[in-house]
């Protein structure tokens, strides 16, 4: 079983970064392939950053450059670096683990998830 906590959320300017955090709880969470989801009102929830257990990275087109997924499994936690955000990067983010890379990436429907954090941009 594994918990996730999302933290780092906020309200900042367009151009502006943020960094957020998603602590976990479980003895093998470095053995997990982590995702940061967005889901805005309206609109289909979409993947923005996945990490394998050994650190190897995917971003969609429309964060690619901007935003940067890391983790430390030491402190179980896994980060998503945001930077030149924009108004369309208004969400809330979810962080979302599973065993299984595809079930991250491909059907992106993960075990386990957080219960989400606003990010708004303001023009």
């Amino acid at each position: 079983q594994v918990q996730l906590v999302e933290s780092g959320g906020g309200l900042v300017q367009a151009g502006g970064s943020l960094r957020l955090s998603c602590a976990a709880s479980g003895r093998t969470f470095s053995s997990y392939a982590v995702g940061w989801f967005r889901q805005a009102p309206g609109k289909q929830r979409e993947l923005v950053a996945a990490i394998t257990s050994g650190s190897i990275t995917r971003y969609p087109d429309s964060v690619k450059g901007r935003f940067t997924i890391s983790r430390d499994n030491a402190r179980n936690t896994v980060y998503l670096q945001m930077n030149i955000l924009k108004p369309e990067d208004t969400a809330v983010y979810y962080c979302a683990a599973d065993k299984q890379w595809l079930e991250v990436v491909v059907t992106t429907t993960p075990d386990y998830w957080g219960q989400g954090t606003q990010v708004t941009v303001s023009s």
